[in-house]
């Protein structure tokens, strides 16, 4: 009777094991207890557009060290380096530049786009051991990176900071910004490749500085007078200068979505009181020292070297987002006021 019992039960456990089927595919023997997938980590600069982004990555590229990722959608693209306002080979201080510049003008470089070409540099960023860091103002890439893409959320832990300027300090800025792209040759940029039949609503030619110079371009290319053109001229860089801080206003509302939104390691750094000193040099660069530069290197710092770098994988839990603790704000105070 015991030998038949037995039996009976190491049928039925045959038959129980035979339907269970394994959740992971290991050679060799299953170590049950939960175990840990590495998470790489990249930090992103956020910003509207003249808040010092690009500064501010170069900047702590040299410090960690990195290399940077451009997520700007109009910077992707050959050509224009005035109008769009591409980095310098001299602002970049020898940091590797990453989708910058690669583009075909007229092609559609889309966030799926995006998303494909960041994780081929990541790879490439962190298989050499160096900090990635995604700096750009166009926010919808960065967050059909973040929101859009699992792949990149269960692979990735990230530090987010939000270079913030007041827009009312931001706007003349901005404007002064547009007076020395004209004089280092934004019009003629645009003539060089002006089209008056090509389709402004695509590839590179959406650049803020293309459309608005548009019917100035027209009106050159007539018997007009000098002082008619000298007109349309000015109209047009004013048309440039009123929608490039149209654009900011539109970035900063768009950050601070995000900012509410994302339960993710976000910081905003106040740049404010840099710009309000930029008619002194020395003044304009100790402010960027102490409220910009030295509180987001503590940061990064933090992020890289404190903060928790693992996801869990157990039989029960798929994948649980690494938390990474925050920055002491006595440390930051200054900063993000």
């Amino acid at each position: 009777m015991l030998k038949l019992f037995r039996h009976n039960m190491k049928v039925a456990m045959s038959a129980v094991c035979k339907q269970v089927q394994p959740l992971l595919n290991f050679q060799g023997p299953v170590d049950m207890n939960p175990f840990y997938l590495r998470k790489d980590k990249v930090v992103f600069v956020m910003g509207a557009t003249g808040t010092g982004k690009s500064r501010l990555a170069i900047d702590l590229a040299t410090r960690f060290p990195g290399e940077v990722i451009n997520s700007d959608k109009i910077q992707v693209y050959k050509g224009l380096n005035i109008v769009t306002n591409k980095v310098t080979k001299e602002e970049c201080r020898e940091i590797p530049h990453h989708l910058l510049g690669f583009v075909d003008p007229d092609s559609d470089f889309t966030a799926t786009d995006f998303r494909y070409h960041t994780s081929l540099a990541l790879r490439s960023i962190s298989g050499r051991d160096r900090v990635p860091i995604i700096a750009g103002g166009s926010n919808s890439f960065i967050e059909a990176l973040v929101d859009g893409d699992p792949e990149f959320r269960l692979r990735h832990n990230c530090c987010f900071l939000w270079v913030d300027v007041s827009l009312p300090v931001l706007r003349p800025f901005v404007s002064e910004r547009v007076d020395r792209m004209v004089e280092a040759g934004l019009v003629n940029e645009v003539r060089s490749m002006y089209n008056p039949e090509a389709d402004n609503t695509k590839g590179i030619r959406r650049a803020i500085g293309v459309g608005e110079m548009d019917q100035y371009l027209r009106i050159e290319a007539t018997d007009a007078d000098d002082e008619t053109k000298a007109r349309f001229l000015e109209a047009s860089i004013t048309k440039i200068k009123d929608n490039t801080c149209l654009l900011a206003r539109d970035q900063r509302k768009k950050i601070r979505r995000l900012y509410e939104m994302w339960s993710w390691n976000m910081h905003r750094i106040d740049a404010t009181e840099v710009f309000e000193r930029r008619g002194s040099k020395e003044a304009a660069a100790e402010a960027w020292e102490r409220l910009v530069l030295r509180p987001s290197s503590m940061i990064v710092d933090r992020f890289l070297y404190d903060a928790p770098s693992t996801t869990i994988i157990s039989p029960n839990i798929t994948a649980t987002a690494a938390i990474t603790p925050p920055v002491p704000m006595a440390a930051v105070a200054a900063a993000t006021h």
